[in-house]
C-alpha cells in the first residue's frame, strides 16, 4: 500500500476545522501533519484538537523543515497568491481556498506565473454539496425539460445587530468587515460558481449593490442578473441585512424547464414534473460533507492525473463574472 499523502496545512482561522475534518475523512490516504498561522494560539488549538504533530508561525517555515506531499491553503485571500507561489517554488501540489486572489487580474497573474509547475485545485466546496450535485444530475438528465430561468435567494439578518448588539456574520467571520469587496466577492463567488456548474457558461447582465451596515466596507446587498445557454435568464438576490430571517441563511433556489421545475429550500429539494420526487438533506451534514468530497477529489485527482474539476481556468471564469458584477455595479475601485 502506498504511504499516505503528508499534507501541511496553512490557516487555523475558523475554516480551518472544516479542512481538517475533510483531511480526517481520508485517513489512511492522507494526514495532516503540520500546521502554520501566525497565531500560536489558533494553530496551537488546531493541533492539540486534530492530533497534529508540528505547528509554524509561517508557511515558508513549515515548507523548509517538513517533507511534504501537498499543502492544503485556508489562509485569508489577501495571503493566497503569495502562498501558492511559494508552494510552487517548493515544487509541491496545492489546494487553495477561494478565490485565488482578490480580484480577476490578479488571479490571472498568479496562473500564468505558476503555469504547470505544481497541481494546483482551487478550494470552491459550494458546487460539491450533496443537493447541487443531485441538481446537476437532473439537469443533466433532462428532467425538467430545457431551463429557462432560475433564481437564488440568499437571505440573511447577519448584518444587523442583536440583542447584545453584536452582529452575527461579523462574530463569525471578523475580517469580512474590512473588505472592500465582501458580499460578492467573498459570499455569492459560491452561489455563482455553482450556477456556471449547473447552467454553463454564463455572462453578467446587470448587478446593482449596497451597503446597509456601516460597521463593514463592501456591499452586503446585492442582485446580480445573469444569462446562460439558450438565453436562460438566471437572477441572485442576497442580502446581509433583512429584517425578520434568521442570521445564517440557506440557498433557495427555483429553476423552471419546459416540462417540469426544481426547487431548493434550505435541506429540501424538490422535482416536479412527470417522475416528481422529494429529498430531504441535512444542511449540517450536507455543508461539512462538500468540504469531504472537495478535499477527496483533490485527492483522487493527484492519484489519477485526471484534471481538477476547480482547475485555475476554471476559477477564472468565475472571478471574471465577480469582476463584471463590480464593473456593471461601477464599484470598480474596490480592489480588495
Amino acid at each position: 500500500m502506498k504511504k499516505p499523502l503528508r499534507v501541511g496545512l496553512v490557516g487555523a482561522g475558523w475554516v480551518a476545522q472544516h479542512h481538517l475534518l475533510g483531511w480526517q475523512r481520508l485517513a489512511g490516504r492522507a494526514e495532516v501533519v503540520a500546521i502554520a498561522d501566525p497565531s500560536s494560539t489558533r494553530r496551537g488549538e488546531r493541533a492539540a484538537a486534530f492530533n497534529i504533530a508540528n505547528t509554524y508561525d509561517n508557511a515558508e517555515a513549515m515548507l523548509a523543515a517538513e517533507t511534504l506531499d501537498a499543502i492544503d491553503i485556508a489562509a485569508p485571500r489577501a495571503v493566497h497568491a503569495g502562498l501558492v507561489l511559494l508552494a510552487a517554488q517548493h515544487g509541491v501540489p496545492a489546494i487553495c481556498q477561494k478565490p485565488l486572489a482578490p480580484n480577476f487580474r490578479e488571479a490571472q497573474q498568479l496562473v500564468d506565473a505558476v503555469g504547470g509547475r505544481i497541481r494546483l485545485m482551487v478550494h470552491e466546496n459550494w458546487r460539491f454539496r450533496a443537493w447541487y450535485r443531485e441538481i446537476a444530475a437532473w439537469l443533466a438528465a433532462g428532467r425538467i425539460g430545457s431551463p429557462f430561468a432560475a433564481r437564488l435567494s440568499f437571505v440573511t439578518s447577519g448584518m444587523l445587530p442583536d440583542a447584545d448588539g453584536r452582529y452575527p456574520a461579523l462574530e463569525r467571520q471578523p475580517f469580512i468587515a474590512g473588505e472592500t469587496r465582501m458580499l460578492v466577492s467573498e459570499i455569492l463567488i459560491h452561489q455563482i460558481d455553482t450556477l456556471r456548474m449547473l447552467f454553463g457558461p454564463l455572462e453578467v447582465a446587470a448587478c446593482s449593490m449596497n451597503r446597509i451596515c456601516a460597521e463593514i466596507m463592501g456591499e452586503d446587498t446585492a442582485i446580480i442578473q445573469m444569462r446562460g445557454a439558450g438565453d436562460v435568464a438566471i437572477q441572485i438576490f442576497a442580502t446581509f441585512a433583512a429584517h425578520g430571517h434568521a442570521a445564517v441563511a440557506a440557498d433557495q433556489l427555483e429553476i423552471l424547464g419546459s416540462t417540469g421545475a426544481i426547487r431548493l429550500e434550505g435541506g429540501d429539494l424538490s422535482l416536479v414534473g412527470a417522475d416528481p420526487v422529494t429529498r430531504r438533506f441535512d444542511p449540517g451534514a450536507t455543508y461539512q460533507g462538500s468540504y469531504d468530497a472537495a478535499i477527496a477529489h483533490f485527492v483522487d485527482r493527484l492519484s489519477d492525473g485526471e484534471p481538477f474539476e476547480t482547475a485555475p481556468q476554471d476559477n477564472l471564469r468565475t472571478l471574471f463574472l465577480v469582476e463584471e458584477c463590480y464593473r456593471l455595479a461601477d464599484r470598480m475601485e474596490a480592489h480588495r
